[in-house]
């Protein structure tokens, strides 16, 4: 089975992830690699982060803390070495972890007064490091907001809140770090409003643009390309001038069935893509998907 066009083509790799009877597979939402090309996958099921070698062997699973609540996943790379950062929808918060699943770092409810309370929680999606350390959280699924803090989890500032004009949101479900540019830019995944806002690190709208997408949720920067799950039922790759170069594994049937994202096991087919969340590319430029489905389907695209 053979995926996308032109210059990027991929080979489906069928049945890649070898879940063990240990675990018990949840919703998939984020899925990265390290530097030794190991895969690890974020589910709500437990222990919630899953390890497996490039050939989708198990290795280890730890995390039962993030069960239920597991969402935004990313791992950054700085001089003292790898490093894990999620979000806990459930309990509000980010964590830090090494790659074994140590705890270095908790952040919780943001110390910006009149933003939360009961009737407004606070439910972070998603996480990005910047060159400088500092962390940027996505309040997604709560209020709408972007926050920004120290390296050492000190709260810096926040911006966003509930609209459609310039700099406001409906549910920056995923941001990341653009590494493509001159100065480094933060990028935006404003779902709902089937945009990617473009701002400078400290929080200044520049740009935002919504060719070729519908519900973008994350994104994963490898080189010059910019790869992002559309929750509508694709994958997309983007070049350095965030132009489409292609759609990976497309159904636009998929999201419109009865009972979406969890239909029936014969609906799905392993090179169309029902719910897409997360994704992530090796150091081969394989594309490994992650779907938002309640029985662990990650995906393994090898490029051809």
């Amino acid at each position: 089975m053979i995926v996308g066009s032109n210059s990027h083509t991929y080979r489906v790799v069928q049945g890649w992830a070898k879940w063990p009877a240990s675990v018990q597979a949840g919703y998939t939402h984020g899925i990265v690699t390290d530097s030794e090309d190991r895969v690890y996958v974020f589910h709500t099921g437990t222990p919630s982060i899953v390890v497996f070698t490039e050939q989708g062997e198990f290795i280890r699973a730890f995390g039962h803390s993030f069960e239920g609540g597991a969402h935004g996943f990313y791992l950054h790379r700085d001089q003292n070495g790898e490093f894990l950062y999620v979000t806990d929808t459930n309990r509000g918060l980010m964590v830090k972890l090494t790659l074994e699943g140590e705890e270095l770092l908790k952040i919780c409810v943001p110390d910006a007064p009149g933003l939360y309370d009961a009737e407004r929680p606070y439910v972070p999606t998603d996480v990005a490091v910047g060159p400088t350390g500092d962390i940027y959280i996505s309040d997604g699924y709560g209020q709408n907001w972007i926050h920004r803090y120290s390296s050492e989890g000190v709260y810096i500032q926040s911006w966003g809140g509930t609209g459609s004009e310039p700099g406001q949101f409906q549910c920056p479900h995923g941001l990341s770090v653009n590494p493509r540019s001159r100065e480094p830019e933060l990028y935006v995944a404003d779902r709902g409003n089937s945009r990617i806002q473009v701002f400078t690190m400290d929080g200044q709208f520049k740009r935002m643009f919504d060719n070729d997408m519908d519900q973008p949720c994350s994104f994963f920067f490898a080189g010059d390309e910019m790869y992002f799950p559309d929750l509508h039922s694709r994958y997309t790759i983007f070049d350095k001038n965030d132009t489409l170069i292609t759609h990976l594994g497309e159904d636009q049937r998929a999201y419109k069935q009865p009972g979406w994202p969890n239909l029936p096991k014969e609906y799905y087919r392993d090179d169309r893509f029902s719910s897409p969340h997360g994704v992530c590319v090796d150091s081969r430029g394989n594309v490994y998907a992650a779907e938002w489905i309640a029985d662990g389907r990650v995906t393994k695209l090898e490029r051809l």
